[in-house]
């Protein structure tokens, strides 16, 4: 009948028909929007408007929330629900997207800007592929719904340095509490009306590593009201009956094709299909990478065989050219010890001790003694058997060939990873812990104690990009990379801390390499975990046990809590308080050195549970003592530096947030990688398994724009610092940093434990500067040489420069300033000294005025003794003066006395002048007359004449006589 419809309608829509007829090939059916009475019409619409003529008129439809059950659909014509045939499917009121051979209808990809390279989502038959650069590429579908439905997806999500966000740009918000990374199943409610939804990916690359895609499949919507088709099984699958909800998957070595309602089967002896497939493939040779050992569980003479296995399903072909045959097994061995916690009863299992008692593996399991409690926990070093507690698993969202398989086996001193279907496959080891129990020493219920830990060993041989992931999903919300290792890497220990009580999950996921690989080469690449010890675990068994406090009541149990803070004294065994300012060291309980004093500068909590600054600071500089008080710098201080480039010119920032003095006020860094919800937990945010909280942390932040995201994004949360290790002021050995006087520089010291990039930790300082002239908050900058604030990526350097970092002033930051003495007045006024280097603290005494009389009393006083003392200075002067002048006169007596045997005779002519007398009673008399200025004159001319001779008036008792010499 429908060959003759199509037939009939090409004759009557040929180019010599005159009058052409619209046939129901030339137009389809379509509802109008609904009215406000929620009616609607069904109308024709051509596929070519004006090729025919004669379109059916518009009729009543269905109402607006009509729709079919699954396995109907709307049959158009008749507006009645149709079963689909065998070999389609329908989901009623949903529409699936499960075959990506090529973009489904409807689905386009977008980059955020118009000038990057082609990078787009590729179709790879089973799934979407994101693309593997650090373009933002949205995958966007549009889709109108009659009602409120949702989307639903699978997807994978695997690498840290990939950001993956999920929205409906319906003005509509969704919830951002964490991812899940490995195979997940996500819904997202939806509202009525136009929805565009957008599956936006993007990366940031830290050199030339290429990021893993999102893998994306299995997208169902629901909500659409009704379908008018029903969809086509894929290849792989099939229907056998009309009115089917699905299509079933062909079973092993069984194919089908698109639209198929049965399967066929493969010849089995040169071919084989895995469970799912659209074709039969050929069988290969047998070789090496076809077969496994494995180690059969111990028997009564404490044996184990060694056991050769073909991996399943067995592809290979026997006693073909190039075939190698599976090697002989059974070779006995001996078993190793029970783990630590179990014990042999002589049977070919080993099994836990029970409640209260231990054994080191070797030993039957004994009750501990009185005063003492067992360590609960998990300690796994021999690996015969699979731990109860442990599963093992394999995954890959492309294909299922591996589904069935072990992702690990267990092979005596260690277990190693196993041959999965392909060499994409995540080869899964996972193991449960219901929650933590510390030890009754020990019992806290602050954030932050350390509740237990997982330390284990291992090592991976590679011959191509492998990596072993190790993740964490807390309460089973969203599951978070903690750590992972690419290629070669030699055996060693890794160590992760758990600081909540809480239900958590440890899995180790082993890839050996990222591409879109259907095949298995690389079967030889291995991951080998030695052992794993995991800290008290609820419901661990015990290896050892420890002293505990002494109960005094008549309980049925020996031990008591120790209150928060407390050690055992191991001579008494009771609880002994941690010394003032010490904290307790995690995992040790016994003596007083449990207990370690906290560093300069700092101090306990109250249950000794770390050691943090209290935001004050003193520090004596001789005979003067300076305080600090940093609190209102606040108590999180934040850097946003850069901006940063990666080589494809991506921009992003490193953000710092530094918890100055710690306690209950410490820094905190989250991821917001994508917006996918999870089904439970959703309101709690604040507890996202993917934050960092702890002293200083560091987040990479992407803004939103010029990138095409929807929101900026923050990732790869790091934890820089988590022990407080003390502080010191401007001298301190480590910061080799000096300042002028008074310019203070008081450094925080932080550390982090050892990493994998880290040996020796990472350390952290803070050093903070006065600066008077800015805000308390001020400014965090990293040093100019190191912009990211490491050159290392172990030691950071921040400076933090604040007013709130000024110690607070006092009665020596000021002095005093005596004004003129006006009207009898006087002011004193008081001014900071500068440049001023404190805050707060004391203030400036207000000005104050005095009289000046008693001020001029004592200045006269003073002129009037000055006066009086100069004046007797100058008599004293004249006096010696004087008196000097007669001492000298004596001298010269004496000298003329000693000298009178010498005298010449006096001349027989008349040397006497008439009418002198001759006083013979008068002493002999020297006058010496001082010449007068003049006179000096004189006898300089004279001089210059050659006149040598100088004259002396003497008298004497002789006659008065003139003397030549």
């Amino acid at each position: 009948c429908m060959i003759f419809f199509w037939v009939s309608c090409f004759i009557l829509n040929s180019p010599n028909t005159r009058h052409r007829e619209c046939c129901l090939a030339d137009y389809y059916y379509e509802y109008t929007e609904c009215d406000s009475t929620g009616s609607r019409w069904r109308v024709a619409i051509p596929h070519s408007p004006g090729a025919c003529d004669g379109l059916p008129e518009p009729v009543k439809g269905t109402e607006c929330t009509f729709s079919c059950r699954a396995g109907q659909f709307l049959e158009m014509s008749a507006q009645e629900c149709t079963p689909c045939a065998a070999g389609s499917y329908s989901l009623g009121s949903g529409i699936r997207f499960d075959q990506w051979d090529a973009t489904p209808p409807g689905f386009s990809s977008l980059a955020a800007t118009d000038n990057l390279p082609v990078s787009t989502w590729v179709p790879q038959g089973s799934y979407m592929e994101s693309n593997r650069d650090e373009c933002a590429v949205s995958l966007i579908y549009a889709v109108h719904l009659k009602k409120q439905g949702s989307v639903t997806f699978d997807y994978q999500y695997p690498d840290n340095n990939l950001l993956f966000e999920f929205f409906n740009d319906q003005c509509q918000e969704t919830d951002q509490t964490g991812v899940k990374k490995t195979h997940v199943l996500s819904q997202v409610s939806l509202k009525s009306g136009s929805n565009v939804l957008y599956w936006r990916t993007g990366a940031v690359l830290m050199g030339s590593k290429v990021v893993k895609p999102v893998l994306l499949k299995n997208v169902q919507i629901e909500g659409v009201a009704y379908t008018s088709e029903c969809f086509p099984c894929k290849p792989g699958t099939y229907s056998t009956e009309p009115g089917s909800d699905s299509c079933l998957p062909c079973l092993r070595d069984t194919y089908s094709g698109h639209g198929a309602s049965s399967c066929t089967l493969c010849n089995t002896t040169t071919h084989y299909a895995s469970e799912g497939s659209g074709e039969c493939n050929q069988r290969p040779p047998c070789s090496k990478k076809d077969h496994f050992q494995i180690h059969t569980a111990c028997d009564s003479e404490g044996k184990t065989q060694i056991i050769y296995k073909w991996i399943e399903p067995k592809i290979c072909l026997e006693g073909v050219s190039g075939a190698v045959p599976l090697p002989p097994s059974g070779e006995h061995k001996p078993c190793p010890p029970c783990n630590p916690g179990f014990y042999n009863n002589n049977t070919a299992v080993c099994s836990p001790c029970q409640p209260g008692t231990y054994s080191d593996g070797t030993k039957v399991c004994k009750r501990c003694p009185a005063g003492t409690e067992p360590v609960l926990g998990y300690e796994y070093k021999w690996w015969n058997v699979l731990p109860a507690n442990m599963k093992t698993s394999c995954f890959n969202v492309g294909n299922s060939k591996c589904d069935s398989m072990n992702g690990w086996e267990v092979a005596g001193d260690h277990i190693q990873s196993g041959a999965g279907g392909s060499d994409n496959d995540y080869l899964i080891l996972n193991i449960h812990i219901p929650g933590f129990k510390l030890p009754t020493s020990l019992p806290s219920s602050r954030s932050g104690t350390e509740f237990g830990r997982v330390v284990f060993e291992f090592e991976t041989e590679c011959s191509s990009d492998c990596e072993l992931y190790f993740m964490t999903d807390v309460n089973r919300k969203s599951t978070t990379v903690v750590e992972s290792w690419a290629g070669n890497k030699t055996r060693q220990l890794y160590t992760h801390i758990m600081t909540k009580n809480a239900s958590v999950s440890y899995t180790w996921a082993f890839q050996r390499t990222n591409q879109a690989w259907d095949v298995r080469y690389k079967v030889h690449d291995v991951a080998r975990i030695f052992s794993v010890t995991v800290s008290n675990a609820l419901d661990g068994q015990s290896s050892e046990c420890r002293a505990c406090a002494l109960s005094s009541r008549p309980s049925g149990s020996l031990c008591v809590p120790c209150p928060p803070g407390h050690y055992i004294d191991p001579r008494s065994s009771k609880c002994t308080e941690c010394p003032p300012n010490t904290h307790l060291v995690p995992r040790t309980t016994m003596g007083a050195d449990t207990c370690r004093p906290c560093g300069p500068g700092s101090r306990s909590s109250k249950e000794h549970s770390l050691c943090f600054s209290d935001c004050q600071f003193s520090h004596t500089d001789g005979n003067v003592t300076l305080s600090f008080d940093f609190g209102p710098m606040g108590s999180v201080g934040t850097l946003m530096n850069g901006p940063s480039f990666t080589s494809k010119g991506t921009k992003y920032f490193h953000q710092f947030n530094i918890s100055l003095c710690g306690g209950e006020r410490m820094a905190l860094c989250s991821d917001n990688v994508t917006d996918l919800p999870t089904s439970e937990g959703q309101g709690e945010k604040a507890e996202a398994t993917n934050a960092v909280k702890t002293f200083i942390c560091q987040s990479t932040i992407i803004p939103a724009s010029g990138r095409g995201l929807h929101t900026a994004l923050s990732s790869q949360s790091i934890n820089l610092a988590n022990t407080f290790l003390g502080r010191c002021i401007s001298d301190c050995d480590t910061v080799h940093i000096h300042f002028p006087t008074r310019i203070f520089s008081i450094s925080f010291h932080l550390s982090l434990e050892p990493t994998s990039s880290c040996e020796s930790g990472r350390s952290a300082v803070v050093t903070l500067r006065c600066r008077p002239q800015m805000s308390a908050q001020g400014q965090l900058t990293v040093p100019s040489e190191c912009p990211a604030g490491t050159c290392d990526g172990c030691t950071f350097h921040f400076l933090w420069e604040s007013s709130g970092a000024c110690p607070t002033c006092t009665e020596m930051d000021y002095h005093q300033i005596e004004g003129a003495c006006r009207g009898g007045h006087q002011d004193m006024l008081y001014v900071w000294t500068e440049p001023k280097l404190c805050m707060g603290g004391v203030s400036l005494p207000e000005k104050r005025t005095l009289l000046c009389e008693n001020m001029d009393f004592f200045i006269r006083l003073s002129a009037s003794l000055g006066a009086l003392t100069a004046l007797l200075l100058v008599v004293l002067t004249c006096y010696f003066w004087k008196k000097n002048k007669r001492l000298e006169y004596k001298y010269s007596r004496l000298i003329m006395s000693a000298n009178k045997e010498c005298e010449m005779p006096g001349a027989d002519s008349c040397a006497v002048m008439e009418g002198e007398e001759n006083d013979g009673d008068m002493d002999d008399d020297v006058v010496y007359t001082k010449p007068s200025l003049l006179g000096k004159l004189k006898a300089i001319a004279s001089k210059g004449k050659g006149d040598r001779y100088e004259n002396v008036q003497l008298n004497s008792s002789h006659p008065k006589a003139l003397v030549w010499s």
